[in-house]
Order: structure tokens, then sequence, then C-alpha cells
């Protein structure tokens, strides 16, 4: 135990990933500077004060404006509705402006913010509200079916309904409402009688004093509840201190590590905000780290209709936009995006999701800016690596670990191993999470006594430091005894000119244990299974061959454009 120790202690010492840091950014980050959220909010928006700050829609809020329409809020969910400092509220809006309005005004309340994805089923809504212990919801009307349904088994104080054009300007806002009403409500005779409007709850608080609380960096300030891929969602508990270092740690990497002709300039960045910012990806990325910074976030309502993103994207000149490998590869397919103006652009970052070669390749040849690619987990708030701004050049890694972070390679045992090696991978910093809510065991069995999270991805790290995702743990693949993982194979499918996206998966066999399925979208309806499992034979181990190939029109993904496994493995 003693050897072991030692051997960790030493592994954790020399940390070697720091030798291949970027010359701006440091090896640590200090306490944060603020003591909460509320706090930075508002400082932030007294330094960026006449400074846009959002814009959706046709309208644009600046900091001050959104200062004050927050607090309003802040002021009513107190004063009006009662809600008391460390209660939950849910928040299940897309990206529109009123978002960052409630969700700055929640915080400022000293509540603690359950991000809630619209989409949910009554189901899926259920679940998360009855476990988070919500006492108030605040929702787009588009969505009111769901949460009618779900509605006698909540014990909700309050709903706030928001229309889609509540904040814009009259006629404009009432034009918006009018037609989302008429033709884009799923059930437009389904009505919550006893909810208030989102613009009354504003024009209420405008007229109410508002109170500051004291709050702690202990305090929670979100409960991000993760995908459920292993079994029902959990909330995991970020504190103040979580977001406020991971955004530290974020906007240190971003400005240290950006070439001199792609610096960053405080209040003049302009970002692209097409992922959700219920996810933490976003939140955190797009929304905090570029408060801190000043920037312009241009909220993407609708990230599926690309042709319209192309659009708006053809009138912004932005510097920064975050996304997923399925988004770029979109943009890239439809027609038009080639011809946008690119020459602002500075920075783009992908997470969720492995980012293929292929579309690295073609992103940075169309738009002569790279796509660097991080990792983190919604238990690290999220982002645990990154790798440098600088790099030109795709090389398949996840990156470094960022300021203050550590990451370990260790077996089953939880034994350290060498460089290299592959083995499941285990985070320490100021941007783990406090744990999960109400769940003191699925705690326990992701964290350890001295503050490792186990991430449950297999990773192994090279002798310069860049940490690289073999897979999930739990998506690995067990052939005759032989590890098959998916990324692998999906990445080298995803090669073949005729397919669009695929995914693998196991499934039980009765003379290997387990063997390989693949699903598959296609470009060319010509493709057929003896051609994909000709191609795989060309490019993997026999094994790894898959022995089912089903082709589908599209595979099941997340609010992130993350493919989902589990929901293809129902399909078997």
């Amino acid at each position: 135990m003693r050897n072991l120790q030692s051997t960790l202690s030493q592994y954790v010492m020399e940390k070697p990933w720091l030798k291949s840091y970027p010359p701006g950014v440091p090896e640590t980050v200090g306490e944060p500077q603020y003591s909460s959220l509320a706090h930075f909010f508002e400082e932030m928006a007294a330094r960026y004060r006449e400074r846009p700050a959002l814009s959706n829609l046709g309208r644009t809020l600046c900091y001050a404006e959104l200062e004050e329409l927050s607090r309003h809020f802040a002021s009513f969910l107190n004063r009006r509705l009662g809600l008391e400092r460390g209660e939950r509220i849910a928040i299940m809006l897309p990206n529109v402006s009123q978002q960052p309005v409630a969700l700055w005004g929640a915080l400022r309340a000293g509540l603690i913010v359950v991000n809630t994805n619209p989409l949910y089923s009554a189901r899926e809504l259920e679940h998360q509200l009855q476990d988070s212990g919500a006492a108030a919801l605040v929702m787009l009307e588009n969505f009111v079916p769901a949460v009618a349904a779900a509605l006698p088994r909540l014990k909700l104080k309050a709903i706030i309904i928001s229309g889609l054009g509540d904040l814009l300007r009259f006629p404009r806002s009432y034009l918006i409402n009018w037609y989302v009403r008429l033709f884009k409500t799923g059930n437009p005779g389904t009505h919550i009688s006893e909810a208030v409007s989102f613009n009354t709850a504003l024009q209420e608080g405008s007229r109410l004093s508002f109170e500051r609380h004291d709050l702690k960096l202990e305090d929670v300030a979100f409960l991000q509840y993760t995908g459920g891929t292993t079994g029902i969602a959990k909330g995991a508990m970020l504190t103040h201190r979580n977001l406020l270092a991971n955004v530290e740690q974020c906007t240190q990497w971003i400005v240290g590590g950006l070439p001199p002709e792609r610096a960053m300039v405080k209040g003049e960045e302009v970002v692209i905000t097409a992922l959700p910012l219920y996810h933490i990806f976003a939140l955190t990325v797009d929304l905090l780290c570029f408060t801190e910074l000043g920037g312009l976030n241009y909220l993407i309502t609708n990230p599926r209709d690309l042709q319209g993103l192309i659009k708006m994207l053809g009138k912004v000149h932005f510097s920064v936009i975050t996304g997923v490998n399925t988004l770029f590869k979109g943009l890239l397919n439809t027609p038009g995006f080639d011809e946008l103006d690119f020459s602002s652009l500075k920075f783009v970052i992908s997470g969720g999701m492995p980012t293929e070669e292929a579309v690295a390749n073609r992103w940075q040849q169309v738009t002569g800016c790279p796509i660097t690619e991080g990792y983190g987990l919604t238990e690290t708030s999220p982002v645990v690596a990154v790798n440098p701004p600088g790099l030109t050049e795709f090389n398949g890694s996840i990156g470094l670990p960022v300021p203050s972070t550590e990451c370990s390679v260790r077996d089953d045992d939880g034994r350290p191993l060498p460089v290299g090696t592959a083995g499941e991978l285990y985070v320490r910093g100021p941007q783990v999470m406090k744990g999960y809510w109400n769940s003191p065991d699925e705690t326990d069995n992701v964290m350890t006594p001295d503050g490792w999270l186990r991430t449950g991805d297999i990773a192994r790290m090279d002798e310069n430091g860049f940490f690289y995702i073999v897979d999930r743990k739990k998506d690995m693949i067990l052939v005759s005894g032989f590890n098959v993982y998916p990324n692998e194979l999906e990445a080298v499918l995803s090669t073949h000119p005729a397919v669009r996206e695929c995914a693998a998966i196991g499934v039980p066999d009765d003379k290997t244990g387990e063997t390989v399925k693949v699903f598959i979208v296609r470009k060319d309806e010509s493709l057929d299974a003896d051609t994909v499992r000709r191609y795989c034979r060309m490019n993997l181990a026999a094994y790894k061959v898959p022995k089912y190939i089903e082709f589908h029109d599209e595979l099941p993904k997340s609010a992130v454009g993350k493919i989902l496994r589990r929901e293809l493995r129902k399909l078997t």
C-alpha cells in the first residue's frame, strides 16, 4: 500500500502535461475572486455595462439591461413567490434571451438552478422535478403539454410561462407569439391556469425591492442532471466554487493559449451559441466564460435549421463558435457554409463526443481556423482537458489537463498505469462536483475519499502529457476475450465515402460472448452490408468486423447532437 501511494504521489507530482502547456497558461488557478456566481455576474455587468451581452431573434440586450431584467426576476422569485435561499428552481427553456435572464435571476435570488431539457417527455420531466424537489418551474409555452401531463404528480409552488417572443420589441413580440401559439404549440388547447407569465413576473419584480444573499462558494449553484446512461439520471451538485474555478481554468487556457494573431479582446468577442444553455458545456464555456470576457452571445434557438443558421452567420462577424462533431459536420455538408466570411473567426472548440479527423481537417480547410478539441463531464463543471488553442493540426487527443487539474490513468484496482497504457481515467481538481444529489451511495461509487472522480472513460497518456480517450468503459465490447472499442470502429467506418453517420454497440453472442453490431446512415443508398464488411476487414482485425449491420435514416441523438448508444441498444 505504501509503494502504491508513493508511486501515485510521484506520478501526480511530475504532471508531465505541464511541459506541453502553452507559454501564456499558468499551472494553477487561485481562489475565486468572487464569493458566488451572483457576485461574479454583478461585477461583470458593471464592468461591461454598455456592451452587448445577448442577441436572439432580432433583439440585442446589453449587460446593463440583462442585469436589470435578472434583478427584477430575482425580486419576483423572493418577494412575490416567497422562494427562499437553497430552494430549487427548474429552468426549462431553449436558447432564448429569457434563459439567461431567468438563470442569473435565480442565482441572484439564492436559488439552486435545475437545468431542464425542454424536449423531455412527461415521464422524464416528472423524475427530474421530483428528484430535485423543485419548488418552481420556468418554461416556454410550447412545452405546456408535457408539463401539464406531469403536473398532478409534482409539488410545484409556482410555474412561470414564457412566450418565445416575450423579450422582443412590439409588434415583433406579438407577431412571433401569435404565430407560435397558432402553428407550433403541440396542443393549443392545453393550458395551466395557475401559471404566471414571464413578462408579468418581470413587471411585478420591477416594483419590488431586491435582496442580496450572502452566498458561499461551497453552496450548490446547479443540479446538473447526467444523461442517465447507466441508469436513472442523477443530479450532479455543482457549487459556486466549481463553476467559478472552471470559468477561470477555461479563460486562462483560451486567453493565454491563443497565438497573438487570434488573441481575445475583452468586450469585443462574438460567440455563436448553438448548443443549448441547459447543457453544461454551453453553460460554462459560452455563457459563463464569455461573460467574464464581456462577449456577445448570439443564441441560436433552433440549431437543427442549418440553412437558417448559415443565413444568420452570413450577417454576423463572429469570432467564436462552440459545438460537437455532428454540428460541424452538418454545417460543412450544408450548401452555402463554405461561402461565408471567416476572417474574424479566432477560436472553435469541440466537446461532448469525439471529433472525426475528416471533419476537423475539412473544417480547417474551409474556415482557416482549427477545431480545438476538449473533454469534460457533467460532474466536472465540465472541462477537464483541452488541446492547446495554438495547434494547427488534428491530433486525435482530448488535450492536456487545464490548470489546477490532475489526471491519472489507473487499472481496475485503482493503481496508476505506465505512460501509453490504457486504463480508467481519474480526475481531481476544484471543478469536480460536490457529489450526486440525495445519492450518497452513487457518489461513493464514483468518488474516492481523497477527491478523485472515476470518470468511467478508458484513456491513455503519451509521454508529452496528452490524453487520448480510447472509449467509455461501459461501452467496451468483449469479443472472445478481446477488447473492441466502438470509437475505433466508428472512426474507421466514418472514413468510407458512402457513410454519413455510424455507431457501434455490443450484442450478446453464443459463441463469442459479445459481437459487434453497427448502425449506419448512408450518403449513398447503394452501400450494402457486404461492402461495409469488406471495408472493415481491410482496416480492422477480424474480431472487430461487425457481424450485424443495420441501415437507418437517422440515429438517435442527445440535445447537443451526441449519438445515444443506449437508445440503439433498445432496438436490438
